[in-house]
Parts: C-alpha cells; sequence; structure tokens
C-alpha cells in the first residue's frame, strides 16, 4: 500500500494575460496594491495529496489518502473513488470547509496562489498508525505543517520508507522540524528555489547536501528537467518535449507520482525520474490539475519518443 498525506483541495486557477513584473514596482512594495484582471479560469479538483494519488492511479498503482476534509468534499470523493483512489481514510468535519486554492499564472509561468486550509487544520489529529494494513511507502505532501512532522515520526518508528515534500510548507516549517522530516526519509524533493531555502534554514552551505548519501535528493528544474542526487552521483533528467503549454499548476505532483511509480516497480532512478517528467508534461498540457488522462500504452509510447528507449510497465 501506497499512502498518501497531504491536501486535498479545490482549486481556482485563473491566467493573467500579462507579467507581475510589469505591475509590481519594488520599490513600492511595502505598500503594494495591484489587482490582476484574468481572461481565464477553471475550478477543479486538485491539493497535494489528490493530484499525486490521482496520478499514480494513472500509472496502476493504488493509492490510499490520510486527510481530513470539509462537508463539501463528496463531488471530489466520487471523482477519486471513479479513479481508483481509496478513501476509506478521508475524515470529514462538517463545520469547516474542504481546503481551496486560488493560484494567478501569469505569461512567462509566474504563479501567485492563496491557499484557504480548512478542515486541514485539524490533519494533524489523525495519524498513520490508524490505517490497517502494511504501508508499503509513505508519500508527506505539502499539507498541516504538525501533521506533516508528526508523520514522519510514525514512519521512522516504524521503519517505513516515505518521501519528504516540504515545498509550499517551508515557510511555516523550521530548521529543526526539517531536520526531522529528512532525517528517516528515503526521497527528499523540492524544485531549486525549496532546496536552497531548506539548506539556508538548517544552516548549511549551498554547496552541501541536505540529506545523507543513502537518501535520494531530487531537485526540480521546471522546463530544465531535475536532478537526482544519490551516492555522490548527479543524474541529469531532461523534461519531457511538450505539446502545447496550457498550465503549469500540478506539474509537481505529477512528476513524484511517475518517479514513485517507478521506483515501486524497482526501476533504475533515471528510469523513474524520467517517468516523473512524462508525468508532468501531460498536466501541464492540460488546465487545470486533475484533468488530464492516459493510458500505460499512452505513457510507454511517450516515454520512447522523448528517451528513445522502451519502457516495459
Amino acid at each position: 500500500m501506497i499512502l498518501v498525506t497531504g491536501s486535498l483541495a479545490y482549486d481556482s486557477i485563473m491566467d493573467f494575460p500579462g507579467n507581475f513584473s510589469e505591475h509590481v514596482m519594488p520599490e513600492k512594495v511595502h505598500i503594494l496594491n495591484v489587482s490582476f484582471l484574468v481572461d481565464k479560469m477553471h475550478k477543479g479538483f486538485g491539493g497535494t495529496a489528490g493530484n499525486i494519488a490521482y496520478n499514480l492511479s494513472l500509472l496502476g498503482v493504488k493509492t490510499t489518502i490520510l486527510a481530513i476534509v470539509g462537508a463539501d468534499f463528496a463531488a471530489y470523493g466520487e471523482f477519486l473513488r471513479q479513479n481508483e483512489v481509496d478513501t476509506s481514510y478521508i475524515r470529514t468535519v462538517n463545520n469547516l470547509y474542504t481546503s481551496n486554492a486560488f493560484g494567478i499564472t501569469d505569461k512567462k509561468d509566474n504563479q501567485i496562489w492563496g491557499f484557504y486550509t480548512g478542515a486541514d487544520m485539524l490533519s494533524d489529529n489523525l495519524s498513520t498508525n490508524e490505517v490497517k494494513g502494511k504501508i508499503d511507502f509513505g508519500v508527506i505532501a505539502p499539507a498541516n505543517p504538525k501533521a506533516m512532522i508528526k508523520f514522519a515520526l510514525e514512519y521512522q518508528k516504524k521503519g517505513t520508507n516515505y518521501l519528504f515534500d516540504p515545498g509550499m510548507q517551508l515557510p511555516w516549517l523550521s530548521g529543526a522540524d526539517l531536520k526531522l522530516g529528512i532525517k528517516g526519509a528515503k526521497i527528499v524533493i523540492g524544485n531549486d528555489y525549496e532546496i536552497s531555502l531548506m539548506k539556508k534554514k538548517m544552516g548549511l552551505k549551498e554547496t552541501d547536501s541536505i540529506g545523507r548519501e543513502d537518501q535520494i535528493i531530487i531537485t526540480t528544474l521546471g522546463e530544465k528537467g531535475s536532478i537526482i542526487h544519490y551516492k555522490d552521483v548527479n543524474m541529469m533528467i531532461p523534461a519531457a518535449v511538450t505539446r502545447g503549454a496550457s498550465d503549469p499548476a500540478g506539474a509537481g505532483d505529477a512528476y513524484r507520482a511517475g518517479f514513485i511509480a517507478g521506483f515501486m516497480r524497482g526501476l533504475d532512478l533515471e528510469i523513474c525520474g524520467r517517468m516523473g517528467s512524462i508525468a508532468s508534461v501531460y498536466t501541464v498540457e492540460k488546465y487545470g490539475t486533475t484533468t488530464h488522462k492516459y493510458t500505460t500504452a499512452d505513457f510507454m509510447r511517450r516515454y520512447e519518443e522523448n528517451f528513445g528507449k522502451k519502457l516495459d510497465l
């Protein structure tokens, strides 16, 4: 069983047809007051746990989500079940809304996000110990910071391998928190900015590794691909070729799912990274984070088109 913890949210994703930089005066940020007129908007299902679980399901990996949602979650829950994601450990509270994410993307794919925590503020009351059956791998995606560290400590106590992804919760995680979360992780992942911020918070130099030699450290680089660091070796993973970029939201979560799908099959790390690249490009081509779809055959064919090698899933 793969257990995914993280946020479940309704996404409102909007497109701004200009550049944020043209409307922000750096010398006036202390009195910042800007409004961006958007010309496109999509409401859909998202959140880190939902995005990752959905993409894992597309790749034939059975996934369970542990999270808390509000009374407005019914439609999202049905969507997950239709896509063969186990929702039996998703708890509902009736006095709060499900988390909501509001994102605006400009012409250069820069993004500004607002996030309403909602029911997820109670997720530190959950425990991975309530999940029946063996957890083969845990995914700790951004959500309530207290819950993230709690789950990491529980996995460490049980000896369960897990991926630690502090992501958007980095502002609220201390250096001590990060050291605890990373300590027992098999995989640590973040984009280049997030990895640098982790090092800074942990008191490390930019040239230092944030993990041990036996840990897999992944740095995603957007359209430049990613770097997988393992046992003092850096593997450069190219990005997949898009067939017309539409919306970058959710690409990071899709990469994580692609990588994990390969990792759980025991594939080489470079192949896992390439699978992450392919998975992420599918969502970039569609507006929204869970609006894309593909078959395993589609995925394998696209992998071969991009990397010139066959992939057997």
